[in-house]
Parts: C-alpha cells; structure tokens; sequence
C-alpha cells in the first residue's frame, strides 16, 4: 500500500522562520527527510510506500516513513529552516494520525492500495501547522493505486 498526503495552504513566508520548509520525517531518523518543500509552495504531496496486516485490532500500518509510539500509528511533517548551505534545521513537527482513520477507509486503502491525506498547513495564527492532526483537520479517503 501507499500513503500519499496531499498538502494545501502552506503558510508561505513566514519572516520570524526564514527559509520555511517542510518534509516528511523517516521513521527513528529526524534527520532524514522526504523531498523538504518550501513554505510558500501552492502545494506539497509525498507518497510513502508502506506495508498493511491485519491484528486483532484492526489494520496495521509499517513503513520507513510510519512512526510507531505507544501503539499510536503517525507521519511526521517536520517543519524547519534550510540555511544557505542547505542544511535543515527542524523546530516543530505535526504528527498525522493514521490510528483514527476510519476502519472502513482503512480496509479500502489497504484492498485498493492507496490511503490519501488531505490537510491544509497553516495554523489558525498564519504559522506551520504543529501538533497532532486528526480529522477534521485532515481527511483521510482510499483510492486506487495507480
């Protein structure tokens, strides 16, 4: 299966942060980053491969790029200031949370091989989004892999 996130309303430039950018994080590696995107982008999407099974809770979710703490299943989309020599340096994260997808969109994304994430990435007051992002602030839909 894939996970694609489909990004809209980047904050654009932000002075206070500088060159704002945003990525997702790998997996127990924060310096290791999918395809950073600037802040003032029009959009952003990634997709990540990943592996389903099935437990006695539900549908799991594995992946170098699914994070996996406390039994909580999440994407980080760590935000962060690329220097002149293009180093990221990140300040805040949001942690997409895969474990509140509904079952049905889950078993869906998991038969068809597609989960998508839709989510806007400015927070109220202008800024990155930060923080756990659950629905309805990110909605989650299946489709086909293609």
């Amino acid at each position: 299966m894939r996970i694609r996130i489909d990004a809209v309303d980047l904050p654009g430039t932000v002075p206070a942060y500088g060159n704002l950018h945003v990525a997702v994080q790998r997996r127990d590696r924060p310096g290791e980053l999918l395809d950073p995107q600037p802040g003032d982008a029009p959009s952003a999407t990634w997709t990540l491969e990943c592996t389903t099974s099935t437990s006695p809770t539900g549908i799991e979710i594995k992946g170098p790029y699914v994070q996996d703490r406390l039994g909580r299943r999440f994407v980080y989309l760590s935000w962060g200031t690329v220097d002149e020599s293009g180093v990221f340096t990140m300040f805040r994260r949001a942690k997409l949370m895969l474990d509140v997808t509904p079952a049905d969109v889950l078993a869906a994304a998991a038969r068809d091989g597609l989960l998508v994430g839709r989510l806007g990435l400015t927070d109220p007051r202008g800024g990155p989004l930060c923080a756990r992002v659950e629905p309805p602030h990110i909605t989650w839909t299946a489709g086909h892999a293609g």
